[in-house]
C-alpha cells in the first residue's frame, strides 16, 4: 500500500472528529474513577480499551460511509467548504471507501467481544443499533443526516449511549450505583450537546450546498440565523446544568481549571456571531472540538 493510499485512508477517517467519541467514552471511565473511594469499584483497563477501540472504529466507519454516500448522492460538490472528501475528489472509489467502512465495523465487532462476555447479550442492544446507524446516518432508506435528525442522533449516541454504556461496561448495574448513573446521564447530555455543536457548525458551513443537493439538514430546514441560535444553545446548555453534575459527581468544584473551557466557549460564541458560512468555520470546528476536551478535563480534575 502506497503512502498516498494510506494518507487518503487517514483523511477519510476524519481524525479531527474523533474527540466526539473519545471524550464521552473517557467520561464513563472518569465517573468510575471519581467514585472508587466511595464505592467498591475500579476501572477495568481491558474493558476500557476495548470500549474505546470499538467506539472509535464505529465512528471511523461512519465517516467512511458518509464520505462515499455523500459522493454517490452528489451531496459533495465543487462548492464544498469543508475538508477534502476522498470519494468526491476521485482519490478512492466509493466501493473501496465503503469496504474500508465495513472493515472498521468488523474491528469494532471484534473489540466488543470482551464487552459481551463481561456484561452479556444486553450489549448487543447498544452495539447493533450503533453499527447499523454508522451506515444509516447518511445511507439506507431513511438517512438521518438527510432528514434533519443528525443532531438527535449525535445527542443520543455520542452523548447518553456512549457515557452510560461505558459506565455499564465498567461496573454493571446495582442499586448502589444509582448516583453514578445519575452522573452518567448528566455528563452524557453535556457531551452530547457539545458534540451537537460540532455538527451544527458543520451544517451551518455547508447549508447552501446541502440545500442545493437535497440534503435537508436541520440548518437547511431552519435557516442560518436560527441554526446559529441553536449552536449557541448547544454550548450554553452544558454550563446551565453544571450544578447537576456537581450534585451527582463527588469532589467536583468550580476551580481555576474552568477558566480554560469558559474562555474557549466565549471565543466560540463571539466568532460564531460574525463568522461567515464558509471555510473560515473550519477553524471554529477545531475550537469546538478543543472545548469538548477541555470541558471534560475541567469536570475530571476540578
Amino acid at each position: 500500500m502506497t503512502y498516498t493510499s494510506l494518507r487518503n485512508i487517514f483523511l477519510a477517517s476524519r481524525p479531527k472528529t474523533l474527540p466526539a467519541i473519545i471524550v464521552p467514552v473517557s467520561a464513563g471511565c472518569m465517573i468510575v474513577w471519581k467514585y472508587q473511594d466511595q464505592i467498591d469499584v475500579s476501572i477495568n483497563m481491558l474493558l476500557a480499551i476495548c470500549t474505546m477501540v470499538s467506539a472509535i472504529c464505529i465512528q471511523i466507519a461512519c465517516n467512511f460511509f458518509n464520505d462515499s454516500i455523500d459522493s454517490i448522492k452528489k451531496a459533495d460538490t465543487a462548492q464544498r467548504q469543508g475538508p477534502r472528501r476522498i470519494t468526491a475528489s476521485g482519490a478512492m472509489s466509493a466501493r473501496t471507501v465503503q469496504l474500508w467502512g465495513l472493515g472498521f465495523l468488523a474491528i469494532a465487532a471484534l473489540a466488543a467481544l470482551p464487552l459481551i462476555e463481561a456484561r452479556g447479550l444486553i450489549m448487543l442492544a447498544i452495539g447493533i443499533p450503533s453499527m447499523f446507524l454508522a451506515y444509516g446516518y447518511t445511507g439506507g432508506p431513511w438517512p438521518l443526516a438527510y432528514k434533519g435528525l443528525g443532531e438527535l442522533f449525535v445527542l443520543l449516541f455520542f452523548g447518553l449511549v456512549a457515557v452510560v454504556g461505558c459506565l455499564f461496561v465498567q461496573v454493571g448495574w446495582q442499586p448502589d450505583y444509582a448516583m453514578m448513573y445519575g452522573a452518567a446521564v448528566i455528563i452524557g447530555l453535556q457531551c452530547g450537546l457539545l458534540s451537537c455543536l460540532l455538527i451544527e457548525i458543520n451544517n451551518i458551513r455547508d447549508r447552501k450546498e446541502d440545500a442545493q443537493t437535497g440534503k435537508t439538514t436541520l440548518a437547511v430546514r431552519i435557516g442560518d440565523k436560527r441554526a446559529r441560535g441553536l449552536a449557541f444553545a448547544f454550548i450554553i446548555a452544558p454550563y446551565v446544568i453544571l450544578h447537576q453534575t456537581d450534585f451527582f459527581l463527588p469532589g467536583m468544584s468550580m476551580s481555576a481549571i474552568w477558566l480554560a473551557p469558559i474562555l474557549v466557549a466565549l471565543l466560540i460564541i463571539l466568532r460564531l456571531r460574525r463568522c461567515p458560512a464558509n471555510k473560515r468555520m473550519n477553524a471554529l470546528l477545531a475550537l469546538a472540538s478543543l472545548h469538548l476536551v477541555l470541558f471534560l478535563a475541567a469536570i475530571s480534575f476540578s
